[in-house]
């Protein structure tokens, strides 16, 4: 059976992993990338805390001792269903099973000027931008003459006040207090300002109300300046507009305010739920077909426990791979008594920072926040973390970083970068 998976996240990976040496099966994993990135963790990279090899791991690597699980490094720019074939830029690959994971994207709402200025957070090489982007800033506010343009460095806007965004919030609010100043003693950070936009009325709406309580008034403790019921119209690379016809002045605003789902061409609209993500069946098959599976971000399917489909989380993706090789499995032996996919919510954690995180668990019902919950957060993500060397660097970091309030990766690197509009680079990713 030649199954070719679309995406090496946490779904695409555990089910490769699942299938990995597995008599029977010849499999093909395509990536854009050729490294797995732990996608959590990506604000400690756009903040100095870790640096980007601690969260990536080649994908190569994984399969070092596999005997058929191939890595093709290319983009899919269609799905072909009635000829059962994948064209990429690089070749065109067959397949007998196909399973897109391809995850999501940042949805910027079609606001083109978004696109234009603000930085998304979904990708290790976004993180490392956005680092570039605010390292920058404080090294031109230190020639900056005008009080308005020195205000417009120093702001920073954070859109979204979920995880992403309270995780990002809280470690930019960190560097403010105990890093930045000894690092441009010439500048008052006093006039520093980190604003959370969330369009909703709380932060983490999708946690338990003591949560979203609990990330307010650390992230206020911190000095962030949380506004809730604030919805973003615009930002043309100096002034942020909002609904209410108020504007923040920045130079730079950080997304993360929704994604989209990430689908390749090749599908018909009435296969598309919203949030832009493919509807599967119980079995995670895909509305109509019986060789082609979605799973994790990508995946709607809706449930009595989950009516609007499951939560875009790593566990949810990871079960839903491990489910989907078992019954590859059965399928691959002729059994067709295949196993539906229930997700088994174990809880849901996110950090504000040094020992302030929130931690919800529904069985038993509880919530910890504080301490506890910090050292639970930290656990758990190095147990997700892949390989034994990126856990021993990830921990070290974070030894060192709670000791000394201090991280050696306040690096500029502009020619490796692509950057927004309006801004000078030698090099770009993308250079042909």
């Amino acid at each position: 059976m030649k199954v070719v998976i679309v995406g090496g996240g946490f779904g695409g990976l555990k089910l490769a992993r699942s299938l990995n040496n597995k008599k029977g099966f010849e499999v093909i994993l395509i990536d854009k990338v050729n490294y797995h990135q732990f996608q959590p963790l990506l604000y400690q990279v756009a903040t100095a805390g870790l640096d980007a090899s601690n969260i990536s791991f080649p994908l190569r690597k994984v399969f070092h001792k596999s005997k058929n699980v191939r890595i093709r490094l290319a983009e899919v720019k269609e799905i072909v269903p009635s000829q059962n074939k994948v064209i990429t830029s690089a070749e065109e690959i067959d397949y007998d099973i196909l399973v897109l994971a391809t995850g999501t994207e940042t949805n910027f709402f079609g606001n083109q000027q978004l696109v234009d200025y603000a930085f998304p957070m979904k990708s290790t090489v976004d993180a490392l931008q956005i680092r570039h982007k605010l390292i920058r800033n404080f090294e031109e506010a230190l020639l900056v003459k005008d009080a308005a343009e020195l205000q417009r460095l120093m702001n920073i806007v954070v859109v979204g006040g979920g995880p992403t965004g309270v995780e990002l919030s809280g470690a930019l609010a960190e560097m403010k207090h105990y890093v930045l100043p000894k690092d441009y003693p010439e500048l008052d950070f006093s006039k520093m300002n980190i604003y959370l936009l969330e369009g909703g009325s709380k932060t983490l709406g999708n946690m338990s109300e003591k949560s979203a309580a609990d990330s307010y008034r650390y992230l206020t403790r911190l000095g962030v300046k949380v506004l809730t019921n604030t919805i973003v119209n615009n930002f043309d690379g100096d002034n942020v507009q909002l609904k209410d016809g108020n504007t923040i002045p920045s130079k730079t605003v950080i997304w993360a305010a929704g994604v989209t789902g990430s689908i390749p061409p090749g599908f018909d609209k009435s296969l598309i739920a919203r949030g832009n993500r493919l509807i599967v069946d119980r079995y995670l098959r895909l509305k109509g077909f019986e060789n082609i599976y979605v799973i994790g971000d990508l995946a709607y399917m809706e449930t009595p426990k989950y009516p609007q489909s499951h939560p875009q989380l790593a566990s949810a993706a990871i079960q839903q791979g491990k489910l989907l090789a078992e019954n590859l499995k059965k399928l691959q032996a002729n059994d067709r008594e295949f196993t539906e996919f229930e997700y088994r919510d174990k809880g849901t954690l996110a950090t504000v920072g040094r020992n302030l995180a929130v931690a919800d668990f529904p069985k038993p019902k509880l919530h910890f926040g504080g301490f506890i919950a910090w050292i639970i957060w930290m656990s758990l993500h190095l147990v997700l973390i892949l390989g034994v060397k990126n856990r021993f660097f990830v921990f070290s970091n974070w030894v060192y970083n709670y000791f000394t309030y201090d991280q050696s990766l306040r690096l500029i690197f502009p020619e490796f970068y692509k950057t927004k509009k309006g801004e000078p680079s030698n090099l770009v990713l993308d250079k042909k």
